[in-house]
């Protein structure tokens, strides 16, 4: 895609490492010829070695401090030099961190952090899920475990009232993703009392002392699941809706959930619901729902929502409405866009396609060889340096491997 804009009149930082942070990157240089800079810790193949991101390389021991003191520098710098810069972020622990600093940091940059409070209530499962059925929402049945007082010597996890098989989740992301424990999972299915009794006392031994959510589990393999991404801009309207339907998610225990190939198709109820939720919750900037569909009643149940625009928000730059002008439009030019609701259909997929294919049957089979026919995107796949092209060759080569380790075949359940 062409580039509008080759000298715009502003900069873009980001933290983090993974494909979203690159997908991001990738949509301001389409859109506006940007080379984004990105501060990391940890220079990891997704941001390596590429024409459209400089890096900033912290080291692996930096932790908050380090990486503020980092934008500070930058900030000043892009302030000296009369630079508007956008800074961005797209992983649990540095929504919190730009939430926490925000009016520190806005004396150099522009930065779309949600409100702490709005971050408090939509970071979290539980509260999610009591927003939900307040508004009529529907969401899976859940139960909490609560770890705060897992110092005493008498204590013990709560007994809980539901069907096994479950699934346990952690209700914050970032108060888990510094934990390193043999066995960790980012979402755990749990066949028994027993072994969810064992793993939470495997999480409780790693030091964590925040909650835990567990939830029944919504049969369905991982074709059921849909996506939603959405901007809610600075006056509170969603300028942009967008949804997906996964054909197949990741396995891996650290990456379990996250979607691997996904086709965009508009779902109007789910955008409704996604935006009356953003709006009762006074949410700014973007935002991404999981949701499944039960077949037991034909009913999509909404999982949880990332205050941020998640690892796969190419996606909907791919189908047309590239993210980088939403919030370039709002907070950049103080205008407000048009809303977008994204109707067209592609495929976004980080596999292999034959690999793809063999997990696809029925429906799914047939709606992927369809929309495959116009074309494959791929985040990483971009007019990018050689060394980029063979690490996306690697990376998806890579995926065979993963799935025969971790899912050799769809089951029913996802897992």
């Amino acid at each position: 895609m062409a580039t509008v804009n080759p000298d715009p009149d502003f900069d873009v930082v980001m933290l983090g490492t993974d494909i979203g942070i690159y997908g991001l990157a990738r949509a301001f240089h389409e859109r506006y010829g940007i080379v984004s800079t990105v501060i990391s810790r940890v220079i990891a193949g997704p941001i390596k070695n590429s024409k459209i991101i400089d890096v900033i390389d912290l080291g692996e021991e930096a932790a908050r401090p380090e990486t503020l003191a980092a934008l500070e520098s930058e900030g000043k710098k892009r302030r000296a030099a009369g630079r508007t810069t956008l800074l961005l972020s797209n992983a649990d622990t540095f929504s919190r961190m730009l939430s926490d600093n925000a009016e520190w940091l806005r004396q150099w940059y522009v930065v779309p952090a949600v409100d702490g409070a709005v971050l408090d209530m939509t970071a979290d499962k539980v509260e999610f899920a009591k927003v939900c059925e307040e508004l009529g929402i529907p969401s899976p049945r859940t139960l909490v475990q609560d770890f705060s007082g897992a110092d005493a010597a008498d204590w013990e996890p709560d007994t809980v009232d539901l069907d096994f098989p479950v699934v346990a989740k952690p209700a914050i992301g970032a108060a888990y993703e510094g934990l390193v424990f043999e066995g960790k999972q980012k979402i755990f299915l749990v066949d028994t009392p027993a072994r969810l009794r064992e793993i939470f006392l495997l999480v409780k031994g790693a030091g964590f002392r925040d909650r835990f959510v567990v939830q029944e589990l919504i049969p369905g393999d991982d074709t059921a699941m849909r996506s939603i991404t959405a901007y809610i801009d600075s006056s509170g309207e969603a300028t942009l809706l967008a949804t997906a339907q996964v054909l197949l998610q990741e396995h891996q225990p650290l990456a379990i959930g996250n979607p691997a190939a996904m086709i965009t198709t508009p779902f109007p109820e789910l955008m409704d619901q996604a935006e009356r939720f953003l709006k009762h919750v006074g949410y700014r900037g973007f935002a991404n729902f999981d949701v499944k569909l039960d077949p037991r009643d034909g009913v999509m149940k909404f999982f949880e929502m990332n205050p941020r625009i998640g690892r796969n928000n190419y996606y909907v730059t791919a189908a047309g409405a590239n993210v980088a002008e939403f919030i370039t439009t709002d907070l950049i030019e103080k205008q407000s866009h048009d809303q977008v609701i994204v109707r067209n259909e592609i495929l976004y997929s980080v596999l292999p396609q034959p690999l793809l294919r063999r997990y696809l049957s029925g429906e799914a089979k047939a709606l992927h060889k369809r929309i495959s026919a116009k074309g494959v995107h791929h985040p990483l796949d971009y007019r990018d340096t050689w060394w980029r092209k063979a690490y996306v060759a690697t990376a998806k080569a890579n995926y065979v491997k993963k799935y025969a380790t971790y899912y050799p075949r769809p089951t029913d359940s996802g897992f």
